[in-house]
C-alpha cells in the first residue's frame, strides 16, 4: 500500500470520528425532546461514545453484507430532527441501507414515506402517560443490573422510575449504604457505573444519575408501608428467590403501595413464567403476580420458537454450561444441593436445570419434547446453551444459520436473538449483551434432521434486560418499532 492510500485511509477514520460527533447529541434531542429511541440494527445508539458508534456500523456489513457508515446514516439522524418525530423507537441502520440501496437522494422526502405513523405527531405539551414506580426487593446480582439499567432509560418516554430498594438491615446503616453504592458503582464482571452515584445518610437515599432511589431496611415484605415514602402503584421485582409460589410473593401485594410483584426467577405453581418477545402476550390485567422465568429459559426459548416454527421440532436436549452462582461455595464446603458443595472455582460441577421443562411452559408445543442438564464452569458470567435437536425436516448448516440470522435481524425476535459469525469468539465477548441469547454460527451442525446449535448469553446481563421489557410491557410503556419488520 502506497503512502498516500495510507493517508486517505486514516483521514477517512477521522472525518468518520467527526461525523458520530455530529450524530451525539442529535440523537440526544430526539431521544429527551421526540422520545425517539434510535437504534442500529438493533443496537442503541443513545448515550454511546464516539468509537461505539463506529463499530456498530461496521456490524451491519456483518449481518447484511452492505456496508454502511456514519457518513450515510448522519444525514437521515439530520433529517429526523427537523420532522417533529412522535414516540418510537427507529432503526437508523435499516433505514440507512434502505436509502442507499434506493440510491439516496432527499433524506427528508424519503423519512416522510418510511416514518410517516410518527411525523408531525411530536406534542410538546401532551403527556406521555403515567409513570410507574419500580421497586427492588433484594440487591445482589440482578437487582444491581436492573439498577443500572432502569437508571440508564430514566427519561425518554420510558415511563418506569426506580423508586426504592429493600434490604436487610445491617447494624451500621451509614457504613451499609456507602457499601451499597459501592457495589452499584463498581462491578468486577460489568465494570463501572456509567455515571455519578451519591448518598444521603440522613435521607436514607442513593442518587443515581439524578435519580433519587429511596433504600428502605426491613426483614420481610410486611414490614413495609411503601405509601410512608411516595411509592404508590407500584411493581416490586423480587430478586431474592427466597419465595418463589403465589403465596409467598403474595406477601408484597398486601404491602400498602403495591399492585404487582414480578419474580427474577422460575415460578412455581400457577404463576405465568414470562418469557418476554415470545409468551408476553399472554399477560393479563388480573395478572399481578409474574415469573420472569430464568436466565437459560430466556436464552433459548427464542431460537427454539423460531426453529419450531420453521422446521417443527420433533425432540431435543438441551445442555447448559453454565457460569458459577452465588448459590455455590468458593472452597469446599456443605451444601444441600447435590455436587454444589464443592467448589465453584476449581471445578466443573455437574447439576441440574428445570431450564428444558420451563421452557415448555412458554411453548407448550414443546411439552414433552425436551430434556436437560447443565454444568456449572469456573466462570463468573456468560454461559451457553448447546441445542441438540431433531428437527421435522431436513437442512443444513448453511440454510439454518441464514434463517437464524434473518430473525435476528428484521423479526419480531430482534432484541431476543443476537447471531455472530467470527470462528474467534469467547464467552468473554458477550459480557454485556442485551439480548436473550447469542447464535454462534461458526458452532452450527446440522445433517439431515439433525442440528446442534449453541447459544451464549449474558446470564446477568441480558436477562435483566429480559426482565426490563417485561416491566415496560405491564407498565404499558410500548414503542411503535420502524421501519417495519419484513418478516
Amino acid at each position: 500500500m502506497s503512502q498516500q492510500p495510507l493517508e486517505t485511509v486514516f483521514q477517512e477514520w477521522h472525518d468518520n470520528q467527526a461525523f458520530a460527533e455530529q450524530m451525539i447529541p442529535l440523537i440526544g434531542s430526539l431521544y429527551r425532546h421526540n422520545n425517539v429511541v434510535t437504534t442500529l440494527y438493533g443496537r442503541s445508539l443513545f448515550n454511546r461514545s464516539v468509537i461505539r458508534i463506529l463499530k456498530d456500523h461496521r456490524f451491519v456489513r456483518k449481518v447484511e453484507g452492505t456496508e454502511l457508515s456514519v457518513q450515510d446514516t448522519l444525514p437521515l439522524v439530520q433529517a429526523m430532527t427537523e420532522l417533529n418525530l412522535g414516540p418510537a423507537h427507529v432503526d437508523v441502520g435499516k433505514l440507512g441501507v434502505i436509502f442507499k440501496k434506493r440510491g439516496g437522494g432527499d433524506a427528508k422526502a424519503f423519512l416522510r414515506e418510511e416514518l410517516a405513523e410518527i411525523v408531525d405527531t411530536h406534542d410538546p405539551d401532551g403527556s406521555n402517560g403515567q409513570s410507574q414506580d419500580v421497586v427492588l426487593y433484594g440487591f445482589g446480582r440482578i437487582g444491581r443490573l436492573l439498577a443500572r439499567v432502569l437508571v440508564e432509560k430514566a427519561g425518554g418516554g420510558n415511563l418506569l422510575r426506580l423508586r426504592a430498594i429493600v434490604v436487610r438491615g445491617r447494624g451500621d446503616i451509614a457504613k451499609d449504604l456507602e457499601k451499597r453504592a459501592s457495589l452499584l458503582r463498581r462491578d468486577s464482571v460489568h465494570g463501572p457505573f456509567d455515571g455519578t452515584i451519591s448518598v444521603d445518610y440522613e435521607t436514607r437515599t442513593i442518587t443515581a444519575n439524578g435519580n433519587v432511589i429511596q433504600v428502605i431496611y426491613a426483614d420481610k415484605p410486611s414490614d413495609v408501608d411503601y405509601t410512608a415514602y411516595g411509592i404508590d402503584n407500584a411493581v416490586v421485582v423480587d430478586n431474592t428467590g427466597i419465595w418463589r409460589d403465589e403465596e409467598g410473593l403474595g406477601q408484597h401485594l398486601e404491602c400498602k403501595g403495591v399492585s404487582k410483584a414480578l419474580l427474577t426467577a422460575p415460578g412455581k405453581g400457577d404463576i405465568k413464567n414470562i418469557v418476554f418477545g415470545i409468551n408476553h402476550g399472554d399477560i393479563v390485567a388480573d395478572d399481578n403476580i409474574l415469573s420472569a422465568a430464568s436466565c437459560t429459559t430466556n436464552a433459548i426459548v427464542p431460537v427454539l420458537k423460531v426453529l419450531n416454527d420453521e422446521y417443527s421440532i420433533e425432540c431435543g436436549h438441551v445442555e447448559t454450561v453454565h457460569a458459577y452462582t452465588n448459590d455455590q461455595n468458593l472452597i469446599d464446603n456443605y451444601h444441600k444441593g447435590d455436587r454444589r458443595g464443592r467448589s465453584a472455582p476449581l471445578n466443573m460441577v455437574l447439576t441440574e436445570t428445570g431450564a428444558a421443562k420451563a421452557a415448555t411452559k412458554a411453548l407448550p408445543e414443546l411439552s414433552g419434547k425436551l430434556t436437560g442438564n447443565a454444568i456449572r464452569v469456573p466462570i463468573p458470567n456468560v454461559s451457553m446453551a448447546i441445542l441438540n435437536l431433531t428437527l421435522g425436516r431436513e437442512t443444513d448448516a448453511e440454510a439454518l444459520n441464514d434463517y437464524l440470522r434473518r430473525m435476528s435481524i428484521d423479526s419480531s425476535y430482534q432484541k431476543q436473538i443476537d447471531y455472530v459469525d467470527s470462528p474467534e469468539v469467547v464467552s468473554s465477548d458477550f459480557v454485556g449483551n442485551r439480548h436473550a441469547g447469542i447464535v454462534d454460527a461458526k458452532a452450527t451442525i446440522a445433517s439431515g434432521k439433525q442440528a446442534v446449535l449453541y447459544v451464549w448469553y449474558d446470564n446477568e446481563f441480558g436477562y435483566s434486560c429480559q426482565v426490563v421489557r417485561i416491566l415496560q410491557h405491564i407498565s404499558n410503556v410500548h414503542f411503535l418499532k420502524l421501519p417495519r419488520a419484513q418478516g
